[in-house]
């Protein structure tokens, strides 16, 4: 089940959410969790105005391995949250497992697997883990002025 602050309805100026907006995605027991958080995710960039740029494009891979890394290491996603304020992007992906993440110590070359946090690292401008009772989030935060560039005089 997907939440919206605001609704899907209410106008939505261009730009970072200088407020602050949150936006959740439920994804415990869903078919296809890594297309639905990026279509969710694209969505959800296009009303906060952070569409259309390499960045953005850069925010949906760093989903994407999130998402994958939650399905093939920590038994699924329970959800996907994206919180945004003038300052930064935040992607959270909480599973089911209290173990944090590692990056692989050396992915070999010709075989696919092992850099999905390296990604995310190279991606992102901060990322991390943090462990709650019987899961854990691990998060990414992008620059909310990468975001942005090359868009001004847009309408």
């Amino acid at each position: 089940m997907e939440t919206k602050e605001p609704e899907a309805g209410d106008p939505v100026s261009a730009g970072p959410p200088a407020a602050g907006q949150r936006r959740r995605l439920a994804l415990t027991g869903v078919r296809g969790p890594v297309a639905k958080g990026r279509d969710f995710t694209r969505h959800t960039l296009q009303d906060w105005g952070w569409d259309g740029t390499e960045t953005s494009e850069d925010a949906l891979l760093v989903v994407s391995e999130l998402l994958t890394n939650a399905s093939l290491h920590a038994g699924g996603c329970d959800q996907l949250v994206l919180t945004a304020d003038e300052s930064a992007l935040r992607i959270e992906v909480c599973d089911g497992t209290t173990t944090l993440p590692a990056r692989h110590p050396a992915p070999q070359r010709g075989i696919p697997g092992g850099r999905g946090l390296y990604i995310v690292e190279r991606l992102s401008d901060r990322w991390g883990a943090q462990a709650y009772g019987t899961g854990k989030a691990v998060w990414a935060e992008i620059e909310a002025s990468r975001l942005v560039s090359g868009k001004a005089g847009e309408l």
